[in-house]
């Protein structure tokens, strides 16, 4: 077995930084043009390791989530996933709509879009504070929302689960999804309250404020990482080109220690 010192020690200071550091890192880069699109996902998922365990990603066991426009159309329960769309995905968590979060999440850049695609990160701290800053209420937000499951449960079970956007257990963490969250009370047949609707306006509006975020031109070869509870990460919409070369993928893995690793835990 290979010792692999110099990256242990490499993704042992990555891990420190998403844990104690700014929460995010960007790995630069895998030589793509040294290795075929196969050999750097294995050495992509290698790296990632040493970070924390790949874990499920859906509950059909896949580990390896492929990230490109598929042309498939958001609907409530539908099962569709944004990432197999090129829509603009707006700050969010990871699985913020089931019982496992991933710990960190990953996104290996194989392929640039043709336009667009711009990946954001932004600390789920700078959301909380910002909202304490705007005098906003944060109490309906420690309380529970309903998320659409995107059907990851099984056949007998709801197609929603109720949590709520801040927990704090020492560490703040988030659940931040807002489409998710809106698909969920379509799901239930619920209209929301003026007071649910006033608090995820207040969210949706420290995500629009550009100087509160970084903004990341994703280069093919480039793997980011972030801890998924701590930051929100988004991307803007994007057009895909005709050539293969201009046509976005990223390849996503979620890194979790703890639990079993199916997408259950």
């Amino acid at each position: 077995m290979l010792a692999l010192d110099a990256c242990r020690a490499l993704m042992g200071r990555l891990r420190a930084m998403l844990d104690d550091g700014i929460m995010f890192a960007v790995l630069d880069r895998l030589p793509m043009n040294e290795m075929s699109a196969d050999e750097s996902v294995m050495l992509y998922w290698l790296l990632a390791s040493l970070v924390a365990r790949p874990v499920a990603q859906k509950l059909d066991g896949t580990m390896i989530y492929i990230v490109r426009d598929t042309g498939a159309v958001l609907a409530p329960g539908s099962g569709i996933r944004p990432t197999v769309t090129n829509v603009d995905l707006t700050f969010h968590n990871d699985n913020s709509y089931n019982e496992t979060p991933p710990h960190y999440v990953a996104l290996f850049c194989q392929q640039r879009a043709k336009e667009g695609g711009i990946s954001r990160v932004m600390s789920v701290a700078t959301v909380h504070n910002e909202l304490l800053a705007q005098q906003t209420s944060l109490e309906r937000l420690y309380r529970p929302f309903w998320y659409d499951r995107h059907r990851e449960h099984a056949p007998d079970e709801p197609t929603t689960f109720a949590a709520p956007i801040f927990e704090y257990d020492g560490r703040l963490k988030a659940r931040l999804a807002l489409l998710e969250i809106f698909g969920g009370y379509t799901l239930r047949g619920l209209e929301m309250d003026a007071e649910t609707t006033a608090a995820l306006a207040a969210v949706r509006s420290v995500f629009d404020r550009p100087e509160l975020r970084v903004e990341l031109d994703f280069q093919p070869g480039q793997i980011q990482f972030v801890n998924n509870r701590a930051t929100g990460h988004a991307r803007t919409s994007f057009i895909d080109g005709e050539s293969p070369q201009q046509r976005r993928q990223l390849v996503r893995l979620w890194l979790r220690d703890d639990g079993g690793r199916g997408y259950r835990g």
